[in-house]
This record gives structure tokens, C-alpha cells and sequence, in this order.
């Protein structure tokens, strides 16, 4: 299932890649999405960076055959590589989010893209649930959530670029 999502920051592309880089950004964002557990680490990778944020969700809201694939919790990883920056500032990189236990991932390509006031995370990928006769229902299912986590951490990073910047 494509997933295709757009957060825009009111700060230069510098400013937002600082921030997705700081650990203690990744902790906020946790916290923000009702975490029960989580951890983060962020590895420089030349000018580029490496962000491994690793969080236990509440499955509640999930449909009953969902749950019953996850359990009442999903352990998801979340790892963010992102290149060095362009001229212009705007950054590449790529997104992949896991559930442990389950056969679903997000594989994404995401861009930090500046403009004159502002810079755009875009986020263009896929969702597979590689379940047979399953997968299509459960991407359907896992879908709603991982757009409202996307939407989440624009939230959670406006406000963070608001107190910061």
C-alpha cells in the first residue's frame, strides 16, 4: 500500500535535520505517541546520520485479527539514514519502520526540501504486510496508524522547532 505524507516545519532545513537528530527529540516523539517503552540512538554517518528510535505501542486500537498476529503490544523500529545535505540544504535519506513479530514494514524515501521560510519532510513509500491471502487487509488495517504516527511527529516537531528556533 503506497503510503505518500508531507509535515512542513517552519525552520531551514539545518534547524529540522538538528532536530530529528537529537535524541532527545526521538524521546519526545515517544512520549507524544503513548510509548510504554523506548530507546534511541543516533550514529553520525559522515555529514549524514543514522537515527534508530526502537518503541513498545499499545495494540488496542487495532482490529481483533491484527492483534491477534501482534499481541497487546507492538515493538516497532524505526530507522531514519539520512545523506549530507544538498547545496541548497534539502536532504535525502531513506525511512524504514518495523514490527517486531509480524511480517510488516514501511520502506520509505523521505527528503527534507527548503523554501524560502520553510522545509517541507516529504515521505514516499510502501507498506507490506507480507501475510498470504492477509496482507492486503492488514496493510489496510496498519495504514490509518502509521499516517496518524507521521502526522504525530509533525506535531510534535512544530512544537519543538516553536520552543527552540
Amino acid at each position: 500500500m503506497k503510503i505518500t505524507e508531507r509535515i512542513d516545519y517552519a525552520a531551514a532545513p539545518a534547524a529540522v535535520f538538528a532536530m530529528l537528530t537529537d535524541t532527545d527529540f526521538q524521546v519526545a516523539k515517544c512520549i507524544e505517541a503513548g510509548s510504554e517503552r523506548h530507546e534511541s540512538a543516533v550514529t553520525p554517518a559522515g555529514d549524514g546520520a543514522r537515527v534508530v528510535t526502537q518503541r513498545d505501542l499499545p495494540a488496542h486500537h487495532l482490529p481483533d485479527f491484527a492483534r491477534s498476529i501482534v499481541g497487546d503490544t507492538l515493538s516497532v523500529t524505526e530507522t531514519y539514514d539520512w545523506s549530507a545535505p544538498a547545496s541548497d540544504g534539502g536532504r535525502d535519506g531513506t525511512l524504514v519502520v518495523e514490527v517486531a513479530g509480524a511480517p510488516v514494514a514501511l520502506r520509505a524515501k523521505v527528503r527534507l526540501v527548503p523554501s524560502a521560510s520553510s522545509t517541507a519532510m516529504t515521505i514516499d513509500g510502501d507498506l507490506k504486510a507480507s501475510i498470504p491471502l492477509l496482507g492486503g487487509k492488514v496493510e489496510k488495517a496498519a495504514a490509518p496508524a502509521v499516517v496518524d504516527a507521521i502526522h504525530l511527529e509533525g506535531r510534535t516537531g512544530a512544537r519543538w522547532l516553536a520552543d527552540r528556533v
